[in-house]
């Protein structure tokens, strides 16, 4: 009886182990489910975060290519593949908008671009925005990007939607690539935006007042940066809804922060985004730079290894015209030197043509005598009207680029390095020929990698959009003798006379310090100051006395670097310069796009519109 009884609880506690184990196996072939599920869940979000961002390079990637051809003066071209099966068999597109295929993180990211059919669209930048109202052409495209796994499976499908603004430079008062000042020892107004992708400083002896968007991507600083002062004296920035807003006075140079800047609603604006914009080289008289390969007209002065004009059968006056690969054209230099204009030339016994060379100017920044090509300008409109353009048939009312783009050069033992060679610009109050049967110049932008320097009057009668891009700019006045016969005497005896120049400038500016941001920061002397630029009060630069006399100037100040061909470091007084009355602003005409000089400098910059992630597939 007891057997028995003990051999069915043995039978029932073998039956409860086994229900337990089933149930135990269970559990674990559930958790080992749960870990399986796990484990592809985590890896399909893995896998599927490794495609968006697969995906999302390549859409950067493509926005980036259609930003870098806008930057260098072109524009997309090329077809966009059909959107039914686009990057499939032979429907890939063309040019710039066609598919493009790259591999990244195990990944082939296809890509593709498409245009707005209503490309361009010339528009005012919105208040309230960066760059408000400034003129801007807006290309608006997008870019569809889809990112394939190792086993041709689709991982993500993006689409970027974006704006490229192309902005001229030449809608700003001043532009700079650097650290900005502006320190005016006598009332200074500003009509119009301000931007330094460097740091801006501002202080006054007296009043500064911008009427202005201001803009830099570094910081903001009352005061000055050669020294660690600072003038308590009126710095405004006018915004519409508050006609003075003043910044804060300070007795030592003080950074400005950002969140003291509400109440400008948006009118000054720190630590934006660096924008691009061409490089000094642009200037260079080099095929596949900009300004040399579109130009209408390339004339160079070339020296020999004495730095002594080269004169031969075609050029009696050591100035040649040159073509985009750089090469002389003999035909067209020797109507250039049949031609009559005001420039004496030796070579030629003493005729007066339209170009020539002189020696005889001494830059006592430079402390050198210039070798100097001398343009004639009216002399030399009225040459490229009656020769035809030297048997081109281009006139001079053609507006290709909005107008004329001439390059002038010198190309000697020194020409890329510093140097004493110059070009000057004389005969310019009036940028049109004296034949009044010829075509009137709609605009006319002048170019040279050298010193640049303009003897007079510039464009003052029946003035046309008009820039000078220079590695350095220098102003002579009307009273300027063209002889040089004072040019070296003491500074007393170059005595100016109240001159007008009104056209954009483009050209190098010294750097204080000899250092852009904080490590410039007091001149390399310390609190007591070291070297100064000059600000941009001492823009241009000057070499006569000006006391009592002023200098107009309507235009823009762009500097994107510092000069390249010069070193002379800027210094107040004997020997070099002293001050004018400064009469200087924003030419407000260029507000209108349609009144900037040809072949004006921009910068470009993307704005996003819409980021879109399908989940279709």
């Amino acid at each position: 009886m007891n057997k028995v009884r003990f051999s069915s609880e043995r039978g029932h506690i073998l039956l409860l182990t086994y229900l337990l184990l089933g149930a135990l196996l269970a559990m674990i072939g559930a958790y080992a489910s749960i870990v399986d599920i796990e484990l592809a869940t985590t890896k399909h979000s893995k896998d599927s975060a490794t495609g968006f961002y697969a995906a999302e390079a390549g859409l950067n990637l493509r926005a980036k290519q259609i930003r870098d051809i806008f930057t260098g003066y072109n524009r997309p071209e090329g077809t966009s593949p059909e959107e039914e099966g686009a990057c499939e068999g032979v429907n890939l597109g063309t040019g710039d908008f066609a598919c493009s295929s790259m591999s990244l993180n195990n990944r082939e990211v296809v890509s593709y671009v498409t245009e707005d059919p209503s490309n361009p669209v010339v528009l005012t930048i919105p208040p309230g925005e960066l760059y408000q109202n400034l003129n801007a052409q807006e290309y608006r495209y997008s870019v569809r990007s889809v990112a394939f796994n190792s086993q041709d499976n689709t991982e993500a499908i993006l689409e970027l939607r974006f704006k490229s603004r192309l902005v001229p430079l030449f809608q700003f008062v001043a532009f700079y690539d650097k650290d900005l000042e502006i320190l005016p020892g006598a009332n200074m107004n500003l009509s119009g935006p301000l931007h330094t992708n460097g740091d801006l400083y501002m202080d006054t002896s007296a009043s500064l007042n911008i009427a202005g968007q201001v803009t830099t991507a570094g910081d903001l600083y009352r005061g000055r940066k050669n020294t660690a002062l600072c003038n308590s004296r009126q710095v405004t920035v006018i915004d519409p809804s508050n006609p003075l807003a003043i910044l804060p006075s300070c007795s030592t140079r003080t950074l400005v922060p950002e969140a003291s800047l509400g109440p400008w609603n948006n009118m000054i604006q720190v630590g934006v985004d660096i924008v691009t914009v061409p490089p000094p080289e642009a200037l260079d008289p080099t095929p596949g730079q900009i300004y040399w390969d579109n130009a209408d007209l390339r004339l160079q002065l070339r020296l020999n290894g004495s730095n002594e004009p080269i004169t031969d059968g075609s050029s009696e006056t050591g100035i040649y015209v040159m073509d985009s690969a750089g090469n002389v054209q003999s035909a067209p230099t020797a109507e250039l030197s049949e031609c009559s204009g005001q420039i004496a030339t030796s070579g030629a016994g003493g005729d007066l043509r339209p170009v020539g060379y002189s020696n005889t100017f001494f830059n006592n920044r430079e402390g050198s005598l210039i070798n100097m090509a001398e343009i004639d300008m009216r002399s030399l409109f009225d040459c490229l009207h009656d020769t035809n353009w030297f048997g081109t048939g281009k006139a001079l009312d053609d507006d290709t680029e909005g107008g004329l783009v001439l390059h002038f050069s010198v190309n000697g033992p020194d020409s890329a390095t510093i140097n004493n060679y110059g070009v000057r610009l004389r005969n310019a109050e009036q940028l049109q020929s004296t034949d009044g049967g010829a075509p009137q110049v709609r605009g006319l932008t002048i170019v040279t990698d050298q010193a640049l320097y303009t003897h007079g009057h510039y464009n003052s009668v029946g003035k046309i959009p008009a820039a000078l891009l220079s590695d350095s700019y220098n102003v002579l006045s009307v009273a300027w003798n063209l002889s040089d016969a004072t040019s070296d005497e003491h500074v007393n005896n170059r005595q100016a006379n109240s001159t007008t120049i009104q056209a954009a400038l483009l050209t190098g500016t010294d750097s204080t310090g000899n250092a852009e941001g904080a490590g410039g920061q007091g001149g390399g002397g310390g609190t007591s100051g070291g070297d100064y630029n000059g600000g941009l009060e001492n823009y241009p630069r000057l070499h006569e006395n000006w006391s009592g006399d002023t200098l107009l100037y309507r235009g823009s100040y762009v500097s994107l670097d510092t000069p390249r061909k010069v070193e002379g470091n800027w210094v107040y007084g004997n020997p070099q310069y002293t001050a004018p009355g400064r009469n200087w602003d924003y030419d407000t005409d260029f507000n209108d796009a349609s009144n900037l000089p040809p072949l004006s400098p921009r910068f470009v910059y993307l704005r996003q519109e819409l980021f879109v992630r399908d989940f279709e597939q």
